[in-house]
């Protein structure tokens, strides 16, 4: 008999959806060490295997773009539509030639974050597509203006087609999804002692003083790391290869650490609007803050949902980049939900992936 196959298909944008993706097929491993993982995205393999130290298999394809962008906060639009467009005209060759793929692979199931095509791919090699996401393409590009409507409808029938979805919180509505479940926060777990990273890196600021700068991927264009000198006694953490030498500002080696391994040693992080991020710090109960990003339809829910569960400040990018940074210094507003966010999104999926591959193999 063959082994279980889980193919995981990540949406070509950022690693926000490469890291929460590689966190539930971790957990998927933990359950069921004898599932065979294919890991099918663009991301960088670095950025995986520090999510998934375990053996799986790289198939570095692409099935979207999401939105190109020069840097965390800009756009490109023009060039957005037009890779769409091209990906559009040519999926019946893209979906024949990743479905045989699937099928002489012997894949059970495909789960994706949350490329469109990834169901008419599944169903063309007879097996169910499951996503995973708190937001469609489909509504990020309906918001981008009219020249996007045709993308967003296509978009659209596409995760009509999805078995089931698993709607991870800070969501939109994802009317299009027939069959929708709600998980909780998904996402890495720290894996060192925060006093032995301090010891490691001669960090000697107290917690309360200590803040992650973490922009995702891309990063910014220009972050106002000079502000900082108005902090002397704080200790400023970044994974910024291209950040200034500053006393008060330590450059983690990316090498083995991830943002959710030294949030533990932070008071705050500071972060543009990112589910990952969000949903890593809310698991540790770490306060953000946040610039607000409106350009962008999953800004403002992300924004919103994470006020509902995390203390917070939200600034506007006119604060963060020509302020005096004095945000660090004024009181965080607390959660306005009472009631406790569920933080096991990776087991829940992981369990329900794994009954199925049980059942079917």
């Amino acid at each position: 008999m063959s082994r279980p196959t889980l193919y995981v298909a990540v949406t070509n944008h950022g690693f926000g959806h490469a890291t929460r993706a590689a966190a539930v097929a971790a957990a998927v491993k933990a359950q069921w060490p004898e599932v065979d993982l294919v890991m099918a995205t663009t991301a960088p393999q670095w950025l995986l295997d520090e999510y998934l130290p375990i053996e799986y298999e790289y198939r570095p394809v692409a099935f979207d773009i999401g939105i190109i962008q020069p840097d965390s906060l800009r756009m490109d639009l023009a060039a957005t539509l037009a890779k769409l467009r091209d990906i559009q005209a040519h999926q019946p060759e893209t979906v024949a030639a990743e479905a045989a793929y699937l099928k002489q692979r012997e894949v059970d199931l495909v789960l994706a974050d949350i490329p469109p095509l990834a169901t008419a791919i599944a169903h063309a090699a007879d097996i169910p597509c499951w996503m995973m996401s708190n937001f469609g393409w489909d509504f990020i590009y309906r918001d981008l203006g009219p020249e996007f409507t045709a993308i967003a409808d296509w978009i659209g029938d596409c995760f009509g087609q999805c078995d089931h979805l698993f709607r991870l919180p800070f969501h939109e509505p994802m009317a299009a999804f027939p069959t929708v479940e709600d998980v909780g926060l998904t996402g890495g777990t720290p894996r060192y002692e925060p006093d032995d990273l301090k010891t490691q890196w001669q960090l000697q600021t107290p917690q309360s003083r200590t803040v992650l700068l973490t922009f995702g991927g891309l990063s910014l264009q220009s972050i106002p790391y000079h502000h900082l000198a108005q902090f002397p006694d704080w200790q400023f953490l970044t994974f910024d290869r291209d950040a200034p030498e500053l006393p008060n500002l330590f450059k983690v080696p990316r090498q083995g650490f991830r943002p959710v391994d030294v949030m533990p040693l932070c008071s705050r992080v500071v972060s543009k609007p990112g589910f990952s991020t969000f949903s890593e710090a809310c698991r540790l109960n770490l306060p953000i803050i946040t610039i607000t990003r409106n350009d962008f339809a999953e800004g403002p829910v992300l924004v919103n949902g994470m006020q509902d569960h995390s203390w917070h400040r939200v600034l506007t990018p006119e604060e963060f980049f020509n302020g005096e940074w004095e945000f660090l210094r004024q009181p965080l507003h607390p959660p306005r939900r009472t009631q406790a966010i569920a933080k096991h999104g990776n087991e829940q999926i992981a369990t329900a992936i794994v009954n199925y591959l049980a059942s079917v193999t």
